[in-house]
């Protein structure tokens, strides 16, 4: 079998500065689900990755991640708030 990704193209879809700051409130929140569910597995930091035993370099606090690996979450965070927008919903800050 041959997967090829197909995400939703997104590329229309701009974003008002309430929603940018958002991305990055959702960003940090994605990374907080993901270490939360790791530790919750029993990972632990470690220097590099290491699946045996269950080490992690990015279990940090979100501020302690590179640029790089925040660039990843935000990536998360804009693409999806872009499709919901692109479904026909709103997003509305109350």
């Amino acid at each position: 079998m041959k997967y090829i990704p197909s995400p939703k193209d997104t590329s229309s879809v701009t974003l008002s500065d309430d929603l940018i700051q958002l991305t990055e409130v959702m960003a940090h929140n994605v990374h907080e689900v993901w270490a939360h569910n790791r530790m919750l597995q029993g990972w632990t930091w470690g220097p590099e990755r290491n699946e045996k035993l269950k080490q992690h370099p990015c279990l940090v606090p979100y501020e302690q991640l590179s640029e790089e690996e925040r660039d990843y979450d935000r990536n998360t965070a804009t693409e999806t708030i872009k499709l919901i927008l692109s479904q026909g919903f709103r997003i509305e800050k109350i």
